[in-house]
C-alpha cells in the first residue's frame, strides 16, 4: 500500500466513523514555545487543554510535523538509520470530549488488523501500570495481555501541573531476524487518554471533559504495510532518492546511502517549510531550514555533485506529494527560487571557508581543529559549527567545541557592547547626505549605488572583509527600509556576477536607509554595487500590508467606526495590528472579521497607489496613523471601496494577491488597546 493509498484509506476509515476530515496545519504553530509543529496534537493544543472550545467532538487529520529544532531535534540522526525524520508525517484521530478509553483502542485494533489487515500475532500493546481499564479493554478487544510500564513509557503530560493521563501503544514486529530490540519492535501508534488535572502538590483531578489524543507515523505504517524494514526503502523515498540518482549522475551504493537519505529527508523538510512561508535566514526557524539546504547540499557535494540540488528536485517533491498537499504545487515558483538563492550565497560561502580549513589541516595536531579556529569559520563565512565537523568528520578529525563555545559567548558579548548605540552612531554622520530611495516602489535593478559608509563593530571603517557582520549606507537604493510598521527588505548587494553582501534587513534612521547583513567579498567605501531585493519576501510583505488596511475596515466595520490603529508590524504574510477598544472580541466578532477580509479578497478589488497634496487626501477622506506625522505630499492607498489610507508601505494592485486570511489571536497589550494577529497568503491557507 502506497502513501498516497494509506494516508487516503486513514482518514475514510475514521470518516465513516463520524469524524471530521481536516487538512494538515501550517508547520509554522500558533504557539510561541516551539520553532515548528513537531508532533500532531499541536494544532489541538488549546482545545485538548481546555483553553480553546472544540469545534467538532471528532476529528482525523494527517498532519506535516518537523523535528530539527531545540529539544525537538533529530537532524544528526538523519541519513544513519532507516527510522529518523526531520520532516515527517502524523496520522490522527482526535476525540473532544466524546468516545475515550474503548472507542479509542476499538478503532486502533480494527483499522490495523481488519482494514489494513495486519497480523495480530506481530503486534503486542503497552499499558500504564495504573491503566486497569485499559488493560482490560484489551483483552476484550484483542485477547492480548498488555505489558504494563511506567510514567516514563506510557504517561502524557502537558507539563508539571495540568492536563495528563495514561497511554496506551501498539508495537509492530519486524521479524526475529533483527538482533536489536528498538528495530524489532517499532511504535506504529500511540492513543494518549486525557484523564486527569494535576495541581502543583501531584494531586489528580478528573478532567470534566476527557480527551483521546492519537499519533501514527506515516513514514513506518509505510515501511510495514510495504514489506520493509527501512523507512527510505518505501516507494515515496524510492522515488525521491531515483530523482537524485538522476540528477547528481550517481547511484546509491552500500557505501553513499546514507548521503541519499539525507538529501530525500531534507528536500521534504525545505520544501515544506518554504511552502508554509518559512524564509531561510540566519535567526529562529529560518536558521534550522537554511542549516538543513545546507547539510543537504554538503552531502550532494560528498556524492560529486555541484551547483543547484533541492531547487532542481522540487518538482520530484510536488510529483509525489502534490496531491496531497497542493500548497506544494501552488507555490512551487516561489520556493525554487527561494532555494536558489540559498544555493548560490552556499556555495560561495563553501568555496571560501573550504580555503580556510585546507590551510589549517596540514597545522592540526591531536587531530583536533582549535576551537577559535572553528569560530573563524562561523563568524567570517557563515560556517555552522556541524558542518565544520561533517566537513572534518570525514578525515577523521575533531573540533574543540569548548573552545569554540567560548569564542562564541565572547563575540556575542562584544556584539552587545558594540550595537548598544547603533542608532545613535547613524545619527553623529551628519556630513552624510540622504539615500535616495525613490524606485523603492518600483525597484530597478540595474541601478548602480555607491557605498557611502560602513559600520563594523560599532566603528566606521573605510573598508571591511569578508565574513564582517557590517552595517552599510548607500547614495541610492531600491530596498524598503523598516518604518511605519512595516519590515525592512531583505536580499543581497552585487558586483557584476558575484554577491558583495547578504542583506537581512534594511532599516532607515532618520534620511539614511541602512543596510544590514553580512559580507561575502571585501568592501571599501567608494565601491559601486547593484542592490537587488528578495522579490519573494517583498511580495509576501505587501500581501500583508494590504491585508492590514482590509483588518482595520473589517474591525471598524464589525466593531465599530471608533476603532483606530494604534500600531502595528507587517511581516512576510504575516500582520500584527493594535486598536483602540474597550474589551475582548467574541468568537463570532473574530469570524466575522475573518470572513469580510476573504470576502474583500475574492472580490478582487483594485488597490491604486497614488501621491497627491494632504489637503487632497483630508477631503478624499484618507484615514491616518494615530499620532503619525505626515508631510506636505502623501501617498493614498484605496483598495476598492473599502478602504482609503495615508500609508508609505509597500502594497499589491489587486486584493486577490493576498489569496486568502486567518484571524489567529486577539487580547489586550494595555488600558482600552487590544492586539489581533493575522495570518495571510500561504500562511493563511
Amino acid at each position: 500500500m502506497k502513501y498516497n493509498d494509506i494516508r487516503k484509506t486513514f482518514l475514510e476509515y475514521f470518516e465513516s466513523h463520524g469524524h471530521k476530515i481536516v487538512p494538515s496545519a501550517s508547520l509554522i504553530p500558533n504557539d510561541p514555545t516551539l520553532l515548528f509543529t513537531v508532533a500532531g496534537m499541536v494544532p489541538w493544543k488549546g482545545i485538548l487543554q481546555g483553553t480553546e472550545p472544540a469545534f467538532a467532538p471528532r476529528v482525523a487529520d494527517v498532519q506535516k510535523c518537523i523535528r530539527a529544532g531545540g529539544k525537538h531535534n533529530d537532524l544528526d540522526e538523519v541519513g544513519f538509520d532507516g527510522r529518523h525524520h526531520t520532516f515527517f508525517e502524523m496520522l490522527g484521530n482526535w476525540s473532544f470530549g466524546d468516545y475515550f478509553k474503548a472507542g479509542a483502542i476499538e478503532m486502533s485494533w480494527d483499522l490495523l488488523t481488519n482494514v489494513l489487515k495486519l497480523d495480530p500475532a506481530r503486534l503486542r500493546v503497552t499499558t500504564h501500570v495504573s491503566d486497569d481499564e485499559s488493560t482490560e479493554i484489551w483483552r476484550k478487544v484483542a485477547g492480548k495481555d498488555a505489558i504494563r510500564l511506567g510514567d516514563k513509557d506510557n504517561w502524557w503530560s502537558a507539563g508539571d501541573t495540568g492536563p495528563c493521563g495514561p497511554c496506551t501503544e501498539i508495537f509492530y514486529d519486524f521479524g526475529d531476524d533483527i538482533e536489536n530490540e528498538d528495530d524489532r519492535w517499532v511504535e506504529i501508534w500511540n492513543d494518549v487518554f486525557m484523564q486527569f488535572d494535576r495541581d502543583a502538590n501531584g494531586n489528580l483531578t478528573p478532567l470534566p471533559k476527557q480527551n483521546v489524543d492519537t499519533g501514527a507515523g506515516l513514514e513506518r505504517w509505510a515501511a510495514l504495510l510495504q514489506g520493509k524494514v527501512d523507512n527510505y526503502d518505501t516507494d515515496l523515498f524510492s522515488a525521491l532518492i531515483g530523482a537524485t540518482e538522476d540528477i547528481v549522475g550517481v547511484k546509491k551504493t552500500p557505501e553513499n546511502i546514507a548521503s541519499f537519505k539525507v538529501i530525500a529527508d531534507h528536500l521534504r523538510a525545505v520544501g515544506f517549510a518554504i511552502a508554509d512561508g518559512v524564509i531561510p535566514s540566519n535567526t529562529d526557524r529560518g536558521y534550522v531550514i537554511r542549516r538543513i539546504l545546507r547539510r543537504a547540499m554538503r552531502h550532494g557535494q560528498l556524492l560529486g555533485h555541484r551547483g543547484a540540488l533541492l531547487s532542481r528536485l522540487y518538482p520530484a517533491l510536488v510529483t509525489e506529494m502534490g496531491v496531497a498537499y497542493p500548497e506544494l504545487g501552488r507555490e512551487e515558483k516561489r520556493v525554487v527560487e527561494i532555494i536558489q538563492n540559498e544555493e548560490n550565497a552556499f556555495a560561495d560561502m563553501l568555496q571560501n571557508g573550504i580555503k580556510l580549513l585546507d590551510n589549517e589541516i596540514p597545522k592540526i595536531q591531536n587531530n583536533i581543529l582549535p576551537g577559535e579556529i572553528a569560530f573563524k569559520l562561523f563568524d567570517t563565512y557563515g560556517f555552522p559549527l556541524d558542518l565544520t565537523q561533517m566537513i572534518l568528520r570525514e578525515k577523521n578529525i575533531d573540533v574543540d567545541v569548548d573552545a569554540f563555545n567560548r569564542a562564541m559567548a565572547e563575540q556575542k558579548e562584544r556584539s552587545r557592547a558594540n550595537t548598544k548605540g547603533t542608532r545613535t552612531l547613524w545619527e553623529s554622520q551628519t556630513q552624510l547626505p540622504g539615500t535616495d530611495d525613490a524606485t523603492k516602489y518600483a525597484p530597478d535593478e540595474n541601478m548602480a549605488s555607491h557605498v557611502l559608509a560602513i559600520l563594523r563593530d560599532g566603528e566606521f571603517v573605510q573598508a571591511a572583509n569578508a565574513g564582517d557582520a557590517v552595517e552599510v549606507a548607500l547614495d541610492k537604493t531600491n530596498f524598503y527600509g523598516t518604518q511605519g510598521g512595516q519590515v525592512g527588505d531583505s536580499g543581497e548587494m552585487t558586483s557584476g556576477t558575484m554577491t558583495v553582501m547578504t542583506v537581512t534587513e534594511a532599516a532607515r534612521v532618520d534620511n539614511i536607509v541602512i543596510h544590514k547583513g553580512t559580507l561575502v567579498t571585501d568592501m571599501r567605501v567608494g565601491d559601486i554595487v547593484k542592490t537587488i531585493i528578495n522579490k519573494s519576501v517583498r511580495e509576501q510583505t505587501a500581501r500583508a500590508h494590504t491585508a492590514t488596511h482590509l483588518l482595520q475596515a473589517a474591525l471598524r466595520h464589525v466593531l465599530n467606526e471608533d476603532v483606530e490603529q494604534r500600531g502595528s508590524k507587517v511581516s512576510p504574510d504575516s500582520v500584527r495590528f493594535d486598536f483602540s477598544f474597550g474589551r475582548a472580541m467574541t468568537a463570532d466578532e473574530k469570524q466575522a472579521v475573518e470572513d469580510l477580509v476573504n470576502k474583500w479578497i475574492d472580490a478582487d478589488m483594485p488597490v491604486t497607489h497614488e501621491e497627491m497634496s494632504m489637503t487632497d487626501a483630508k477631503s478624499r477622506g484618507a484615514m491616518a496613523l494615530f499620532g503619525e506625522k505626515y508631510g506636505d505630499t502623501v501617498k493614498v492607498i484605496t483598495a476598492g471601496d473599502v478602504s482609503c489610507e495615508l500609508c508609505g508601505g509597500t502594497h499589491v494592485y489587486h486584493t486577490g494577491e493576498i489569496i486568502h486570511a486567518r484571524v489567529n489571536k486577539e487580547k489586550s497589550i494595555s488600558s482600552g488597546v487590544r492586539r489581533i494577529t493575522m495570518s495571510v497568503g500561504s500562511l493563511a491557507e
